[in-house]
């Protein structure tokens, strides 16, 4: 089955006006638990498992990461494996939160219990996801249809749990049917610590422009922290968010997988453009309104990433490691020159150990000419 990350990021439309830049915040608060810096890695079915979370945080410059979104269903079935799977973590993933998804009061605050005690510092309702199987049971985005129900697991979750408690929406059903702005005051009212709004509807799927006015309505009508999600693929959008939004933090998501550096390059274009000001005398806290750089990853960087991840998913034994190989190839070896063979010869392969071979064998017959090397992780 086709997922949206399968999907390249295409460009729709004209390019929003310039913004002046403002800096991504150093940290924020949920409940209390400190956010820092203020960049999430948001939750991604097939994707950010425990593998690709501590990737992610390796290298360097993600402030919380989540897990794929789970079953509440699945999490008080014994025999779930997968629910299970989903929800394992290691210590050095701190701060994480759990996002679960269900219809059910009592099962969904039955399995925020469990994930509490299971360690997570933070548990996440899911109202976003719009595949059809999930909103036909009245989940992810299909409960945005009715407030009341969602009303009640706000109630029934916030009295269960001490650790902080926050929402991901989309905006609404469909651009007659936007409730954000009411949901975000609902959260607020029933005690969540933190929102986050994925600025699409549910009828937009993942196609379309992301609304970042509808961020900047939510952080206007609301005092706890408001999270931006949508169309941030550059640290520049990433800065252009929050200063046209105001919002407390920067979720990100598709670009996660085909630039795993994206969260390191915000914390660079930051720490630059301040050092910047700072050196021109003209700076103003938190506000760099300076074009600043970032790092770009080296043919080397990209090798030693590609080949990192491999062999993490290899050492935990994942199950599906050679899907999974397969399928991140297509976007970790996005614009390296001849990148098309050494997708070809991976796919073809029929092993995680051959997988891996493969690539060690096309980067080091590519750096070696240049005194680069063998690189070593």
């Amino acid at each position: 089955m086709r997922k949206f990350w399968d999907n390249p990021v295409i460009d729709v439309g004209e390019s929003p006006a310039p913004t002046p830049s403002v800096a991504v915040p150093s940290s924020f608060l949920i409940g209390h638990i400190r956010i820092a810096p203020a960049t999430v890695l948001a939750p991604m079915a097939g994707v950010t498992d425990t593998v690709f979370r501590r990737f992610i945080r390796n290298l360097g410059g993600c402030g919380l990461i989540m897990t794929e979104f789970t079953s509440a269903d699945g999490v008080l079935r014994a025999k779930d494996k997968k629910a299970k799977r989903y929800l394992h973590f290691y210590e050095d993933e701190h701060p994480i939160s759990a996002q679960l998804f269900g219809s059910d009061p009592k099962v969904m605050a039955e399995a925020a219990r469990m994930v509490e005690d299971l360690g997570f510092d933070l548990v996440d309702l899911n109202l976003g996801c719009p595949a059809k199987k999930v909103v036909k049971c009245n989940g992810g985005s299909g409960l945005l249809k009715d407030l009341p129900a969602i009303r009640k697991i706000f109630h029934a979750v916030r009295a269960a749990v001490k650790i902080p408690f926050t929402v991901k929406f989309r905006a609404g059903w469909n651009d007659e049917n936007l409730v954000c702005v009411e949901l975000a005051k609902m959260a607020e009212d029933s005690g969540l610590c933190a929102v986050a709004l994925h600025a699409r509807t549910r009828e937009q799927g993942y196609s379309g422009r992301a609304r970042w006015d509808w961020i900047a309505a939510v952080k206007q009508a609301v005092k706890i922290p408001v999270i931006g999600n949508g169309d941030v693929r550059t640290p520049e959008d990433a800065c252009a968010m929050v200063a046209q939004t105001g919002c407390d933090a920067v979720m990100i998501g598709r670009t996660a997988p085909s630039n795993p550096w994206i969260f390191r390059q915000i914390a660079q274009y930051n720490t630059r453009a301040l050092s910047e000001l700072a050196l021109a005398g003209t700076a103003e806290a938190g506000c760099p309104t300076v074009a600043a750089g970032y790092d770009e990853p080296s043919e080397a960087d990209r090798y030693q990433m590609i080949r990192t991840y491999f062999e993490m998913l290899i050492e935990e034994e994942m199950p599906g490691a050679e899907g999974k190989m397969k399928q991140f190839a297509s976007w970790f070896t996005y614009g390296v020159p001849g990148g098309a063979g050494l997708r070809k010869a991976i796919y073809e392969s029929k092993s995680a150990v051959e997988i891996l071979g493969r690539v060690e064998e096309f980067f080091e017959d590519r750096l070696r000419p240049y005194g680069a090397g063998v690189v070593t992780c």
